[in-house]
């Protein structure tokens, strides 16, 4: 799987933060959705109050249809939680699809997806995809593709010390397993921080006591 490093994301998305779509761009890189999530994902599961979203339905390609079904296992049907930037992003995001609607008047379709076309239709995921190799060429990034971006989300949260149990259920995966098995190469520099935390807990615990510990 191909990952960016947190600097090539951060490059990539402020490189984007004016698309259309750069919410959908950021929920795949920080909050792991996956294509037909995002294309699935509808205001009514998305509670910014609360600052969380619910992955309930995708939008996949069948028979050369475009049809509407459940996540792809029943761990996939998830609670996401939102973090204050996130929840900014989906804020930014409602109200220019408000203007839209404003601009296209009777052309527009209501039909309460988060990520639809400037008319308001829901969005095909071959569409994403396409729409993402775009940018990913005129960034200059190395080329990755979108699915990538959930890979990404995994491993900068691990890398940022989140539990790998936290990461599963992010993700959706119905194991911990897949988990720790994708993200094998991340695991060592959590464990690491692990081990110097521990050492700095006990440490703590010695310099309250007014001892030291042994070398």
């Amino acid at each position: 799987m191909g990952v960016w490093t947190e600097q090539q994301l951060a490059a990539f998305l402020t490189g984007v933060a004016q698309d259309r779509l750069y919410a959908a761009w950021w929920l795949a890189a920080l909050r792991g959705l996956r294509r037909g999530e995002l294309a699935g994902l509808r205001w009514t599961n998305v509670d910014l109050q609360a600052a969380e979203l619910t992955v309930t339905q995708q939008r996949v390609h069948a028979d050369g249809q475009v049809v509407v079904g459940p996540p792809k296992s029943a761990a996939s049907c998830r609670v996401v939680a939102l973090d204050a930037e996130t929840i900014r992003v989906l804020t930014g995001h409602r109200e220019r699809q408000e203007q839209l609607s404003a601009r296209a008047g009777t052309r527009w379709r209501e039909s309460g997806y988060v990520f639809t076309t400037a008319d308001g239709e829901p969005l095909r995921p071959d569409y994403l995809t396409g729409r993402f190799r775009r940018l990913v060429t005129a960034s200059g990034q190395p080329p990755i593709q979108l699915h990538d971006l959930r890979h990404g989300a995994a491993t900068l949260a691990l890398a940022a010390h989140t539990d790998l149990k936290v990461v599963q259920a992010m993700l959706g995966h119905a194991s911990i397993v897949p988990t720790a098995n994708t993200y094998v190469s991340v695991l060592p520099v959590v464990a690491h921080h692990a081990a110097r935390e521990t050492v700095r807990l006990v440490r703590s615990a010695s310099s309250a006591l007014g001892r030291e510990l042994s070398a």
